[in-house]
């Protein structure tokens, strides 16, 4: 199995939502999170004073699937969470060793 975490700007979720779906995606896991690479920030201007924001807020989405699946997985997300922009994301790929549903006590790729 293979888990796959892209870092995405939040405005593109639904479309990465429905590139997933679009593939037979069942499931998936979003989170909120900060974080700069490139981009290093942002200045704000706040009832008239100016204040730099180091972390930039995005969305981590978290998917785990059976292997031979990921090229496909990750270049529906490419597309989906591509604008052209600075700070568009990035896309991680690990292996996941094993995975137990806990309602069932399934493991392995019946668990996903």
């Amino acid at each position: 199995m293979v888990k796959i975490e892209a870092i995405i700007k939040p405005f593109r979720l639904t479309a990465v939502q429905e590139a997933l779906v679009g593939i037979g995606i069942q499931g998936m896991t979003v989170t909120e999170v900060k974080g700069f690479g490139r981009q290093k920030g942002h200045v704000e201007v706040y009832r008239g004073a100016e204040y730099r924001v180091d972390f930039v807020p995005k969305l981590m989405v978290t998917v785990v699937i059976p292997e031979g699946h990921s090229e496909q997985v990750v270049d529906a997300i490419q597309k989906a969470a591509h604008t052209g922009k600075i700070g568009d994301g990035k896309i991680f790929v690990s292996q996941v060793t094993d995975v137990m549903r806990i309602r069932t006590r399934e493991t392995g790729p019946e668990a996903v």
